[in-house]
């Protein structure tokens, strides 16, 4: 899922005129990119050999442009993702995988400085443990999307990156296989990240996250201590609001516990906060019917693999019930209604024609379209919880 990085970065889409005229590139137009493709890796250091080689191998994948292209009718809710990743099933199987790799795991957990609840989520979440890496040959779809003028200059460089890869001994390319983006082995990392951060961690000669646990797990160990990861602290924890809490702080806003104990939050279980010398940002995913998460640094740095709130919710929260904690205390409310991509460029546009700017009008339920909404919801004395509740959609003229 490290390929959802650039996905959830806000790239504009394309017009149907130009996507159009994409998907009607010629084999001739496919064949001299490709060969020019060849001539980037050959420039950047690869052998012309393996370059020759893989070029030679390459076909254009028009799947891999539909799933580039194609944009989820719906969003998912907070509710549905979260219990669809966080299930019993892949509790109980990432505690028994805790036990089974323990003494790999501690090592890497020396090394890094990153616990192994959490290195066991990410593989949990990644690739379900390794029982699913992709199927699509890596060289095929980077060339597919290096030809593709949408994001061809970063995929450019993500082929490049697995030629290298393939040059340095790692994997044949014929074995490169990964998902339609790119994202390669246990922990599904992008050829860039793979050059930067995959180790030899078995001494067998390669850097293999296919087929190596010990250099995948150390590998993501070495990704999240070069982002940052503060072995001290964990990545958040589920807190309690009181009845009269001001919503509006809940910005991303970082604030010490002690300022947030004065804000009435206590711990899940009503507890007070620890007097611990740290800053955390309040969110609330589900809007304030929802849990509630104080998150620290380690948040962030789990971001950093993958720019979805969600997801680093995910990851901390599956970390914690592989480590032997309980369910939330309160979970996500499972009447809230998915909303399509449209009601949100409607919502979106609404809001800037009221003086509300709410960023990009992309359909995306980014940052700046909560603070927008946020700002929205104060005008108008609801809740400003920053969440397109039904309030929200009915009083912007949006239909639910």
């Amino acid at each position: 899922m490290i390929a959802q990085v650039f996905l959830l970065a806000g790239v504009p889409a394309m017009s149907a005129q130009a996507q159009q005229a994409d998907s009607k590139q010629s084999p001739e137009e496919f064949a001299r990119c490709l060969e020019q493709l060849g001539q980037t890796a050959v420039q950047a250091g690869v052998s012309e050999q393996t370059a020759s080689r893989v070029v030679a191998g390459v076909k254009k994948v028009d799947r891999v442009l539909e799933l580039d292209r194609r944009q989820p009718e719906f969003t998912t809710t907070f509710d549905d993702y979260l219990n669809r990743r966080v299930n019993q099933d892949r509790i109980q199987k990432g505690r028994e995988l805790l036990q089974t790799h323990r003494q790999l795991l501690q090592r890497v957990t020396r090394e890094t400085g990153v616990p192994a609840p959490y290195l066991v989520s990410f593989w949990g979440l990644e690739t379900n443990f390794g029982a699913y890496f992709g199927k699509m040959s890596v060289p095929d779809s980077l060339a597919t999307l290096a030809c593709d003028r949408r994001r061809s200059e970063f995929f450019t460089r993500q082929w490049v990156a697995a030629l290298q890869i393939i040059d340095e001994g790692a994997i044949p390319a014929e074995q490169m296989e990964g998902s339609w983006a790119g994202a390669m082995g246990h922990v599904q990392f992008m050829p860039t990240v793979f050059l930067k951060h995959a180790v030899d961690a078995d001494d067998d000669g390669r850097r293999d996250l296919w087929n190596s646990l010990p250099d995948a797990m150390m590998s993501a160990g070495r990704f999240l201590e070069s982002m940052g990861w503060d072995g001290e602290y964990r990545w958040g924890r589920e807190v309690l609001l009181p009845g009269d809490f001001d919503y509006s702080l809940a910005d991303g806003r970082k604030l010490p516990l002690a300022q947030w104990r004065q804000h009435g939050i206590t711990d899940a279980f009503g507890n007070p906060l620890a007097r611990a010398d740290i800053s955390a940002a309040l969110i609330v995913p589900a809007g304030h019917r929802g849990p509630a998460f104080l998150v620290y640094q380690n948040f962030g740095v789990i971001m950093g693999w993958n720019r979805s709130e969600f997801y680093a919710i995910a990851v901390g929260h599956l970390a914690d019930r592989i480590a032997g904690a309980g369910g939330l205390q309160v979970p996500p409310p499972r009447d809230l209604p998915a909303l399509s991509r449209q009601q949100i460029l409607e919502l979106q546009q609404a809001l800037e024609n009221q003086g509300f700017d709410p960023g990009p009008i992309d359909g995306i339920l980014g940052s700046g379209t909560r603070s927008a909404i946020r700002q929205f919801q104060q005008t108008n004395n609801l809740v400003a919880d920053g969440y397109p509740g039904a309030q929200v959609l009915k009083m912007a003229g949006i239909e639910s």
